[in-house]
């Protein structure tokens, strides 16, 4: 395994900590780590039983035996990223026009560095076998169960998952539903966009790994840290970034790293952290 990051080496923002890892203070020189395999995966969902679907688009790239990835929105993604990424340094990657491909080398870099493993603060879960919604609602439990909210208590959820919302009501919480797309979630309700706006009358922030992707993350990290709220991450995009936050607004954490639940239906792993587990804070 690569060697880790001093314990010196801290940043409490999305933008330190890339300008960290360009520095080379989170391991071993970027300039010297290509990416071998660049490559974006598209779904589209609809659960049986459900009565809306969804669309997803990722970008993943290979580092080793390392795979870091970001979600964007399904065809935002411009011509040539894929292509750009592939064979090219990780320093010249996390430097990137394209805010998709500086999360996903920093995700790829950070999964090469410091691997979902006890060691470094996490904790496996097992996803059983079973169809797109069995799996889907067996992760949900997984990162509801993260927070620690008497019932009544309101959730912001930011990034709609209809499986999360159902694990919420099971555990007798409210939730307001946010999502740069907007719309009504499955039975209706209605999804605000602006997550800040929301905040202040939610008890609790429950927040996708795509804010890494469009620039929200530090804004919600913050306010979860200056109103003393739990906030907690749900992450295939930027799975072995947001960990370094832990501690820093953070305070729990479930990574799903590449392949995602989705993919396949067989079992799988996905990594709980809480803030404050040995190895949980770097």
């Amino acid at each position: 395994m690569s060697p880790t990051a001093p314990a010196s080496a801290r940043a409490t923002t999305y933008d330190e900590l890339l300008a960290l890892a360009r520095a080379g203070g989170l391991g071993p020189d970027p300039a010297g780590s290509r990416i071998s395999v660049a490559f974006t995966t598209r779904q589209a969902v609809r659960h049986e039983g459900r009565g809306t679907g969804y669309r997803n688009e990722v970008l993943s790239l290979r580092l080793a035996e390392a795979v870091g990835s970001c979600a964007v929105e399904p065809g935002t993604l411009p011509d040539g990223a894929v292509e750009d990424c592939a064979g090219a340094d990780v320093a010249r990657l996390l430097e990137h026009p394209v805010p998709a491909v500086r999360v996903a080398a920093l995700d790829a870099y950070l999964m090469h560095v410091t691997p979902h493993t006890p060691e470094n603060g996490a904790r496996p879960v097992a996803l059983p076998a079973g169809t797109s919604l069995e799996k889907s609602r067996a992760r949900a439990e997984a990162v509801a169960g993260l927070l620690v909210l008497p019932p009544g208590a309101t959730v912001l959820v930011v990034g709609v998952v209809n499986s999360l919302l159902e694990a919420l009501r099971a555990r007798g919480l409210d939730y307001v539903p946010c999502d740069l797309k907007g719309g009504v979630t499955e039975w209706g309700e209605p999804v605000v966009t602006d997550a800040l706006g929301a905040a202040d009358r939610c008890d609790a922030l429950l927040v996708s790994g795509m804010t890494l992707g469009n620039g929200t993350f530090d804004a919600l990290r913050e306010h979860a840290l200056r109103q003393d709220k739990q906030l907690v991450m749900f992450a295939q995009t930027g799975s072995a970034v947001l960990p370094r936050f832990l501690g820093h607004g953070v305070s729990a954490l479930c990574a799903e790293p590449y392949p995602f639940f989705w993919l396949d239906g067989g079992p799988g792993t996905i990594h709980r952290y809480r803030a404050g587990r040995p190895g949980g804070t770097r």
